[in-house]
């Protein structure tokens, strides 16, 4: 039996991820997906039930986050449990898990760094990592965050992003011209507001955005480009999760590697050049469990999605998320 646990943010890609895999290993699945988007986990069961799926070998269960986890990794019954969602939250799931040796598969936060040589195209790139960062207003795992643009280039795709920037259509998202929607909450808000406030009293430069908008109702937050960002600022370091990009220039791939690298994080990286030895180089030193070359793709269903250090562990999609769900038992046979 799989206990999985995920977010709110992708309330139909997560819960499809683990219930998959799982069914398709021969597991059933006690699924619990976030509170807050509770209508298509439900949708999604009922297709299963529909289908004809025996009872019992798909579970849904809600209420509040720390308890059923708790129950549930603590239940003899769980075997296995499967998380998508913050760093901290991941850490004490496995700790509970560790207690009775219940392997994990823990899909967990991310910090991307965007790597933009001065080879590649710069304004398509710009106009490109524009729709990428701010897609789901920036929550998303895999967010382009950090962006690190060799310094020829640095000037002209700064200036190129933050006018792609100003001319995002913030509101409603029933509405067809609407390109921004809000914050999940109040609470992203203020933090959002805080990691810019925090960015410029370490002498980061506001390109685009830097504010509330006022002109929509809700939880909005102006698509955010930040110059110059000194690494000990905390946007720098710890993941945002919301409509911020941060810029800083770099000289040479050993330099870019090593502050590319040089946080906790490892889920996914993207590098943009028009050279083969620069993109080999750049994504086999990337530690993370992603790369994007001259793309900012890397979810698939067939393809194997996660991360390493504190990103998590275990792979979602692909014969690699079937293979998370089974159990390797080797037989042997004598003639004794």
């Amino acid at each position: 039996v799989v206990a999985a646990l995920t977010p709110w943010n992708f309330p139909a890609v997560s819960p499809a991820r683990k219930v998959g895999s799982s069914l398709a290993a021969g597991c059933s699945c006690i699924l619990k997906p976030s509170e807050q988007t509770p209508g298509t986990a439900v949708a999604l069961v009922r297709a299963f039930v529909d289908a004809g799926l025996p009872p019992g070998v798909l579970n849904l269960v809600f209420g509040d986050p720390a308890k059923v986890s708790t129950r549930l990794i603590a239940s003899p019954v769980v075997r296995k449990v499967t998380f998508t969602g913050s760093v901290q939250v991941g850490k004490q799931l496995a700790g509970l898990a560790a207690q009775s040796m219940k392997p994990c598969l823990m899909e967990l936060g991310g910090h991307s760094p965007t790597i933009v040589f001065a080879d590649a195209d710069i304004q398509k790139i710009a106009k490109a990592s524009v729709v990428a960062k701010f897609r789901n207003a920036g929550q998303v795992c895999t967010s382009p965050t950090r962006f690190y643009v060799q310094e020829q280039a640095y000037e002209e795709f700064t200036r190129e992003f933050a006018k792609s920037c100003n001319a995002l259509v913030l509101g409603d998202g029933m509405e067809p011209t609407t390109q921004l929607g809000p914050l999940v909450n109040k609470r992203r808000l203020d933090s959002i507001e805080a990691f810019v406030q925090e960015a410029k009293s370490h002498g980061a430069k506001v390109l685009a955005g830097g504010m509330r908008d006022a002109r929509v109702q809700g939880y909005f937050y102006r698509p955010t480009a930040l110059g110059d960002v000194p690494v000990d600022a905390r946007v720098m370091r710890e993941e945002p999760f919301g409509p911020i990009a941060a810029f800083r220039p770099f000289k040479t791939v050993d330099e870019v590697l090593e502050q590319a690298n040089s946080l906790p994080y490892g889920l996914a990286a993207y590098a943009f050049t028009s050279s083969m030895r620069t993109a080999n180089a750049v994504s086999s030193g990337l530690a993370c469990g992603i790369v994007g070359v001259n793309s900012f793709a890397g979810s698939n269903p067939e393809t194997p999605f996660g991360g390493v250090k504190d990103s998590g562990y275990g792979r979602e999609g692909g014969v690699e998320g079937v293979r998370a769900y089974m159990t390797c038992k080797f037989i042997v046979e004598g003639t004794l």
